[in-house]
């Protein structure tokens, strides 16, 4: 990766709009400029993949490691059993240690396509909280740090004030888990001097409970910083679609689904995600700013490609950019096009929408034909009740189209 002067780091994350807070910029920046520290992010394993909201946290670890800095990506296996409130109305469910190991397994896979991890000096390194929490003696715990909390200041948390001003119920487990966090931060800066804490905008006051642990106790001085809670020009919150999350994992969201959703991106957020999802330079980005109308799918189209090539890989974004072009031509099927098995010829149309994903009920799906937007082999069906048939299928495959922009195959088997 590139080293460049490590207090470059500030100045890149503040121009590229990576920043929502501070808690001592200048002298954080002071604190780069004489070497290497190290820095973290906490991740817990609630799912199998994380989703693209995740995205620019894992971008802020790569442009830290890439200005000569040592990420530190923490798993969450202990704190996932305890659940984090912010920015949820209820509870998160609980899961089993065998579930969250098997997220955890899963999670690890996107670090290891955006970070180099290894023995040299700035090489990222990946450590999980289960090693210091599932252990803890709860007495000890208690009396050992419990002096350094004050709980005036926990109910202040946004996480917990939310909870109760709107009288919506706050387990006592997940009270515990800002303690939990700062107990990490802390554990990090006795382990790996880990000057550092990042993460997203809700995780601020988490965040400073650390920082205060980490003086009380060990004496040192460490910085936080979040990003900011991403929302597209409509309002809609980073990640979320009417279909469902925007995952990183390919076993969780197809390649083409993956880089339709960049190539989907609304007009006014290409510039800001150009910024935040890709190493682009500063002042070629401003250049895609310039473009106007149609000239803007030119801009969307390098988003998909970048964003997919660190996602997932360069081959999977070249075929697929080369197959959207194509089926803009209308030529018919790619092999890069999400697909799925089906046992004979005979499906109906609408179970061929819902088998692609590409919405959830029967309902959906009626209003679709009869708005004109369900496609077979690049020809508008507007019967309702359509029954696939052999002629439907060239070579055994059929394509499937849901309006202009998503596309998948029946495969015969």
């Amino acid at each position: 990766m590139i080293k460049t002067i490590n207090s470059d780091f500030v100045d890149i994350m503040t121009e590229r709009g990576y920043i929502h807070q501070f808690t001592d910029k200048e002298n954080l920046k002071k604190e780069l400029s004489k070497g290497s520290i190290s820095g973290y992010i906490g991740f817990d394993c609630t799912a199998p993949s994380l989703h693209v909201g995740s995205l620019i946290q894992i971008m802020m670890l790569r442009w830290f490691q890439k200005t000569g800095n040592k990420p530190i990506v923490l798993m969450g296996g202990g704190t996932t059993k305890v659940g984090d409130p912010s920015g949820k109305d209820s509870a998160r469910p609980l899961l089993t240690q065998k579930k969250i190991n098997n997220n955890k397994r899963k999670i690890k896979t996107i670090f290891k396509k955006l970070l180099k991890f290894g023995k040299n000096a700035n090489d990222a390194i990946m450590v999980d909280n289960s090693d210091w929490l599932d252990d803890l003696n709860y007495i000890s715990f208690l009396r050992d740090y419990g002096p350094y909390f004050s709980v005036n200041k926990l109910i202040n948390l946004e996480s917990v004030k939310l909870r109760l001003e709107r009288e919506q119920n706050l387990s006592f487990l997940e009270f515990n888990y800002s303690l939990l966090q700062a107990f990490d931060f802390l554990q990090l800066s006795k382990n790996y001097d880990c000057k550092l804490q990042m993460g997203g905008s809700d995780q601020w006051g988490n965040i400073i409970t650390g920082l205060d642990l980490v003086k009380k106790v060990a004496q040192k001085q460490t910085y936080g910083l979040t990003s900011p809670l991403l929302t597209t020009s409509s309002g809609s919150k980073m990640g979320k679609t009417a279909s469902g999350a925007v995952w990183l994992n390919e076993d969780q969201l197809p390649d083409w689904d993956f880089w339709q959703y960049w190539r989907n991106t609304e007009d006014l957020d290409v510039v800001k995600f150009l910024k935040l999802f890709t190493e682009i330079p500063i002042s070629e980005i401003n250049k895609y700013g310039r473009l106007k109308g149609s000239e803007i799918n030119e801009a969307k189209i390098v988003l998909a490609n970048e964003v997919t090539k660190l996602c997932r890989n360069a081959e999977v974004a070249a075929k697929i950019s080369s197959s959207s072009a194509n089926l803009f031509r209308k030529v018919n099927i790619d092999e890069t096009l999400p697909s799925v098995s089906v046992p004979n010829f005979e499906i109906t149309l609408i179970n061929a929408l819902k088998m692609l994903r590409f919405l959830n009920t029967n309902g959906e799906a009626r209003r679709l034909i009869r708005g004109n937007g369900a496609k077979i082999n690049d020809v508008v069906i507007k019967d309702e009740d359509y029954i696939l048939s052999s002629k439907d299928y060239q070579n055994g495959k059929a394509k499937i189209s849901f309006g202009k922009k998503k596309h998948g195959v029946l495969i015969l088997k």
